[in-house]
């Protein structure tokens, strides 16, 4: 069986995070474990409080998964600071880490900031070069390139912009009223769009987390990018058409929906 991490952190109502990662992963036909870099007082109308992991005590997680059950993939998610940025990079440089996804989490569903500004700038410099893709979508992605986004040419223009700066492939998720659910991915100088099916559910929480552990899941069985990308954009749509609704605010999707269907990923 081949083998998932996620470096992330967690969401104490399921929908997000490493709960959805794991989750994800699972269903997705890998074995999953994590890195959890922050615990959230989380639900899903917002973010109530948060507690770091120390960048020790990141380190030993990190080093107790990678001497033992070494990760096909790696998914990386919110990491708060610039200190524990630094640490994961060490380690997935000290391991010789692989098929290495990162999705930039700035800013939760609900609009919660999730990442200290002084961390923007570590993130751009440290993880972004070792990823083999990035997954912004329209507000990162305008971090990231330093430029507004208001048209499907301009997510092509910041998504090859991204690439060609920290050297990783990029997928520019649509959504935030541009380009409603299809994605630009940019890599290796070559452009692609997938097409999404617009689904009409309000309940999204967890959908950037769900995405990126689904690619890294993908990768990790040996799938060529585009064909991961496509399969985990399948996953999500499948995961949200089941219209699972719990919670006061924008609930999480049913992720093990094809349990229940009975069949497979």
């Amino acid at each position: 069986m081949k083998t998932a991490l996620s470096i992330a952190g967690s969401d104490s109502s399921g929908g997000a995070g490493i709960q959805a990662d794991l989750k994800t992963m699972t269903v997705n036909g890998v074995y999953a474990m994590s890195a959890v870099t922050a615990l959230t007082a989380q639900n899903t109308t917002g973010v109530t409080d948060i507690l770091e992991a120390t960048p020790a005590f990141l380190a030993n997680e990190l080093d107790a998964v990678f001497t033992d059950i070494f990760p096909d993939a790696v998914k990386i998610g919110m990491v708060s600071s610039a200190d524990l940025i630094a640490v994961i990079a060490q380690k997935l440089r000290q391991y010789g880490a692989k098929h290495i996804v990162v999705d930039p989490v700035m800013v939760a569903t609900s609009g919660a900031a999730l990442l200290q500004p002084e961390a923007v700038s570590a993130l751009k410099e440290q993880l972004l070069p070792l990823a083999e893709v990035a997954t912004p979508n329209i507000p990162e992605a305008e971090v990231l390139s330093g430029m507004t986004i208001a048209s499907a040419e301009d997510m092509e223009v910041a998504a090859r912009a991204i690439g060609e700066k920290y050297g990783c492939a990029v997928l520019c998720k649509g959504g935030h009223r541009v380009n409603d659910a299809n994605d630009y991915l940019w890599q290796n100088g070559e452009g692609r769009w997938f097409a999404g099916r617009r689904i009409d559910n309000p309940n999204t929480h967890g959908t950037g987390c769900t995405l990126s552990s689904a690619i890294a899941a993908n990768l990790a069985k040996g799938l060529p990018l585009p064909e991961a990308v496509a399969n985990a954009k399948e996953y999500l749509s499948g995961a949200l058409s089941a219209m699972l609704d719990l919670g006061k605010g924008s609930g999480p999707m049913d992720h093990a929906f094809v349990l229940r269907e009975g069949g497979r990923v």
